[in-house]
């Protein structure tokens, strides 16, 4: 069958439409996104104002055409951190109910981080052991560790690379005051979670999804997105390192001409480098893979089991 997973993100609402069923590999037939930028549209009392409504309304309206278009049987609508976190949550989900007649299923922070496990487990298989999974996404960052489908301890925190970026660094190029204060708030908050993980051991192998790090290790040597899915691309901490002070000392403008930075993310990006590097540092990861899967292949695929079982 024919399936859409429509993602309403902190940075995009994303359509990914694939054909599926029980058993297989789902097969991209078609993506279609907007930058929204969520995360960075709340208000000083953490509420989604209206222009960011009616765009969130009329992005939906274009998505579901989409689907229809390309003849999905089913459409999986799901919202992350920008929406479940945003004080007039319920008032945004009603109007684009109303307005759509999508009804928008808020993941919980605990729920995303699982759902990305899931994918990461099935591409990379039983094989690859106890997989630690490190995710950032616009307004939060996912941790996972597990030998199952289903993770032993799964996290989220508050530090999306859009939301950081709106919160911490004003300046273009950024403040290196600014930097430091960031740098020091995203370490405090990730080492308060290692002890939830360490307890379990070290890893077989540590995987990471997500725009950002594949942008990050894309600027490492990592291959182009044009190689294909199968190349194996990787992120190693040394340069991740190396590249932290470039990126700071860069402006928004000349980010986005590095190879694989789009100019919509470029803004993000020092914070998600920041994110990353101190996640991989404090968990003790000297590299990760990058994982082609994330969390709307793991909503695909949660659905597809539960076709199965029927």
């Amino acid at each position: 069958m024919r399936l859409g997973v429509l993602d309403v993100g902190s940075n995009t609402v994303h359509l990914l439409v694939v054909d599926a069923h029980p058993g297989a590999c789902p097969l991209p037939a078609h993506s279609h996104k907007a930058e929204l930028r969520l995360a960075q549209l709340l208000d000083d009392d953490g509420a989604i104002g209206p222009h960011g409504v009616d765009r969130l309304v009329s992005v939906v309206k274009e998505a579901l055409q989409a689907a229809e278009d390309k003849g999905a049987e089913e459409v999986l609508p799901f919202a992350t951190s920008a929406v479940r976190e945003a004080r007039n949550a319920d008032d945004v989900l009603e109007r684009v109910r109303v307005e759509t007649g999508v009804e928008l299923q808020v993941l919980t922070g605990s729920e995303e981080a699982r759902l990305t496990f899931l994918a990461a487990r099935r591409w990379f298989g039983w094989s690859a052991g106890k997989l630690l999974v490190l995710d950032i996404g616009g307004g939060s960052l996912e941790v996972a560790y597990g030998i199952d489908e289903e993770p032993d301890a799964a996290a989220s925190l508050p530090l999306g690379a859009g939301r950081l970026t709106a919160g911490w660094l004003p300046g273009d190029p950024p403040d290196p005051d600014d930097v430091r204060a960031l740098r020091r708030h995203v370490r405090t908050e990730i080492a308060r979670t290692v002890g939830e993980f360490s307890r379990f051991g070290t890893p077989d192998h540590v995987v990471a999804t997500s725009k950002t790090f594949k942008q990050l290790a894309r600027i490492a040597g990592a291959a182009r997105s044009a190689e294909g899915l199968y190349v194996q691309r990787e992120l190693k901490r040394e340069s991740l390192e190396g590249w932290v002070p470039r990126l700071a000392a860069m402006t928004e403008q000349e980010r986005a001409e590095l190879p694989g930075v789009s100019e919509g993310r470029a803004g993000q990006l020092l914070a998600g480098a920041l994110v990353a590097e101190a996640a991989m540092d404090l968990f003790g990861v000297e590299r990760v893979e990058i994982c082609p899967w994330a969390l709307r292949e793991g909503v695909i695929l949660r659905r597809l089991d539960h076709m199965e079982s029927l």
